[in-house]
């Protein structure tokens, strides 16, 4: 690591890059392979490694993964913290929601006793 500080992605960055299949698949296989180059996913999955190095792309720029050079070749490992801080922003949503939501229930049921 360097001593830069890293730019933490936004979770719309994050959850941009995850609404695309192929890119889930993708991020899927780097977590459980623990890296790949572009011509290996491309191996496993219904599309051409331009198409595999355009994605890994999309992910890089959200965060989601981490690339090394190993001499003519490009190996990607995933990176998950993007995705969970991702997570962790939508389950404050969801609970924000869940109080209004419980407020507007309150407000309905009292509003019929009177």
């Amino acid at each position: 690591m360097t001593g830069t500080a890293e730019a933490v992605p936004a979770p719309e960055d994050v959850l941009t890059a995850m609404a695309d299949p192929v890119r889930r698949e993708i991020l899927a296989a780097l977590a459980r392979t623990g890296g790949a180059t572009p011509t290996s996913l491309a191996a496993v999955l219904p599309v051409t490694r331009q198409a595999v190095a355009k994605h890994l792309a999309v992910l890089d720029r959200a965060g989601l993964v981490r690339s090394r050079r190993a001499g003519r070749e490009v190996h990607y490992e995933a990176e998950l913290r993007p995705l969970r801080q991702a997570t962790r922003w939508l389950d404050v949503l969801a609970d924000r929601w869940e109080q209004r939501l419980e407020a507007i229930r309150e407000l309905a049921e009292g509003g019929s006793e009177a």
